[in-house]
């Protein structure tokens, strides 16, 4: 399915690693990301050996699901056909279909999925016209009040944002949309809430989607409140955090669909170590900074990725 591309990114001092092409064969591949994922473990029990036993994590952790536009299609079953098009990409024909089913019979569904096309191809003020028709035919409409809040969130309108996820939280909790959930719905406002340097209300944001029982555990949300965390000088909360996002993804990673994901969770997890890292040498914790750092080379090598494994073995060799 097709992911959301130009929703604005919160802003996070996670540098990107671009990993380089393995050198060895797909199989070779898969071995060794198993091979240094069990050396990761290790280090992480280490990690908690070293911190203390004091800081168990809360929350069970389950597989990422992201929330795309093509999830957000309404089932309605007269416009079966527009969802196939939309899921394949073929937003021109499905605003075709959509315009006819509009003329005939409009409602607060049709007038979302509309925006919702219209978003994919960059036409935002007629998404956001659409977006503005379904929420005055149905103001408890939670996915039009979400898709509104993704629009002015590209359009870096972040303060309509905020109040549109804030109506699609109270709509969802009168009207629930079953492809929502308010576990998303919070994850989403923290977000925003970082953007905008609220740090507690990301904070309290992140936490009250953790605490919901439906849906996934996201491990960005984990890193994310880390950042929150971090911002308010809580560096103890923060390396849990990062630790709980890198458990995350070690459970998720052997599902994950493609090799592209596993080296953009494997990339992820190295930069939460590495931040976990910079955190541990504020606490004046040398031994676990230098495990978490080499936690972060051990994946540095199974990417093949030159450049983060020397700034990685600079880093350890100046804690020696």
């Amino acid at each position: 399915m097709r992911k959301i591309k130009n929703t604005k990114k919160i802003k996070s001092t996670t540098k990107k690693v671009i990993a380089k092409e393995p050198c060895c064969t797909g199989n070779a591949w898969s071995w060794t990301i198993y091979v240094y994922w069990f050396i990761i473990l290790f280090f992480i029990a280490a990690t908690f050996y070293l911190i203390g036993r004091s800081h168990e994590f809360l929350h069970p952790s389950k597989t990422n699901v992201v929330i795309t536009e093509e999830a957000l299609v309404q089932p309605d079953d007269h416009i079966a056909s527009v969802r196939e098009k939309l899921v394949a990409g073929d937003m021109e024909a499905a605003i075709s279909e959509l315009d006819v089913a509009v003329e005939e019979n409009a409602s607060s569904n049709l007038y979302a999925l509309r925006g919702e096309a219209y978003m994919q191809i960059g036409e935002y003020q007629k998404a956001l016209a659409d977006f503005n028709s379904a929420i005055e035919m149905d103001g408890m409409n939670a996915i039009a009040f979400y898709d509104r809040s993704l629009l002015n969130t590209r359009l870096e309108n972040y303060d309509a944002a905020l109040v549109d996820i804030n109506n699609a939280l109270a709509a969802q909790s009168i009207k629930p949309a079953d492809i929502l959930t308010m576990r998303n719905l919070y994850a989403k406002r923290g977000q925003l809430n970082l953007w905008l340097k609220n740090w507690q209300g990301a904070v309290a944001d992140y936490t009250n989607s953790l605490a919901r029982s439906e849906g996934s555990i996201s491990a960005n949300v984990y890193a994310e409140r880390a950042e929150g965390y971090t911002a308010l000088g809580d560096y103890e909360k923060a390396i849990n955090d990062y630790t709980s996002a890198v458990r995350v993804i070690s459970e998720q990673i052997q599902a994950a669909p493609s090799q592209e994901e596993r080296e953009m969770q494997s990339s992820n997890a190295m930069a939460y170590f590495e931040k976990s890292a910079a955190l541990n040498l504020k606490l004046d914790r040398k031994d676990t900074a230098k495990s978490d750092l080499e936690s972060a080379f051990a994946i540095a090598v199974a990417l093949n990725d030159e450049e983060s494994m020397n700034r990685i073995q600079n880093l350890i060799d100046g804690l020696n």
